[in-house]
């Protein structure tokens, strides 16, 4: 089947995600990659039909956790608060930018400047 990418706002994330959680989707990932500000993808699958939510952010920009509807989602967005400088809130477990041992702020983030 088709891949489906949907660009959304921040504001939709929780909606969006909440209609595809009683739709029966299961979420697969969230990617981030850092170009020009930082791009979340949101990766869900049901029964081979794969849906894609996209933001468009930069690190200033809240990003509200979707933990409370996918708690495994806690992981993730730790993994990209912590590697590319997203500004996640109310994750439901939150390292803190702690969950690696790394030498670099936002090693992944090629648009901030480290802070020291």
């Amino acid at each position: 089947m088709e891949q489906q990418i949907k660009i959304i706002q921040p504001s939709e994330l929780l909606a969006e995600t909440l209609r595809l959680k009683n739709d029966g989707y299961r979420l697969v990932a969230i990617t981030c990659t850092s170009k020009d500000g930082l791009e979340i993808t949101y990766s869900f699958d049901k029964e081979y039909d794969f849906i894609n939510l996209r933001l468009a952010v930069d690190s200033e920009i809240e990003v509200e956790s979707i933990s409370s509807i996918y708690s495994y989602a806690f992981l993730y967005e730790n993994e990209i608060k912590e590697l590319f400088g997203a500004n996640m809130k109310d994750i439901i477990v939150d390292f803190n930018n702690n969950l690696y041992k790394i030498p670099v702020k936002t090693p992944f983030n090629a648009n901030k400047e480290e802070k020291g």
